[in-house]
């Protein structure tokens, strides 16, 4: 009965897999990249006409004016002092308005000179960057590759899992 119970404690044994960590030598690296895409901000510049304004006096339509003094003075008027006020305040509209355009100062456009403008925009760039590598070593005559995220030398030793499994 000892002798049964030996050979299935040593045939269980034989069949486990043995692994042992050596190191094997790297002899080759490759960069695997992807491309991704990025938001950068670059400054984009173009001429513009810009107006160049002055001041005049006068020189203005005075019919226009008053007609513009006469429309707001009436509404001032009523809203002030109701129906009874509103003729008096577009008539005192009217000669203000009118006064006003025909003597008062003004902003007009008297030329444009060009002018660069700049301005930051987000350009999409397609870029390359590095993914992972794919590693070559070499261990007891035998070549085998992986990829790794570690940044690795030619001829740096590596741990590796060495195993045998019966079949």
């Amino acid at each position: 009965m000892k002798n049964l119970l030996a050979t299935v404690a040593l045939i269980s044994v034989a069949g486990v897999a043995q692994a042992e960590t050596r190191y094997a030598k790297i002899t080759n690296i490759t960069p695997n990249y992807r491309t991704v895409y990025m938001n950068v901000p670059q400054q984009q510049c173009q001429d513009v006409e810009v107006p160049i304004y002055g001041t005049v006096q006068g020189g203005g339509n005075a019919v226009e004016g008053a007609l513009t003094g006469a429309i707001i003075g009436g509404i001032l008027g009523e809203a002030l002092g109701g129906k009874n006020e509103r003729n008096a305040g577009a008539v005192f509209g009217a000669i203000v308005g009118g006064d006003k355009a025909a003597n008062g100062t003004r902003q007009v456009v008297t030329g444009y000179k060009i002018e660069r403008q700049c301005s930051e925009v987000m350009v999409r760039e397609q870029q390359r960057e590095i993914k992972n590598y794919t590693i070559t070593y070499r261990w007891n005559g035998i070549t085998a590759q992986s990829y790794t995220y570690n940044r690795y030398n030619v001829g740096d030793q590596i741990p590796v899992s060495v195993s045998i499994n019966a079949q």
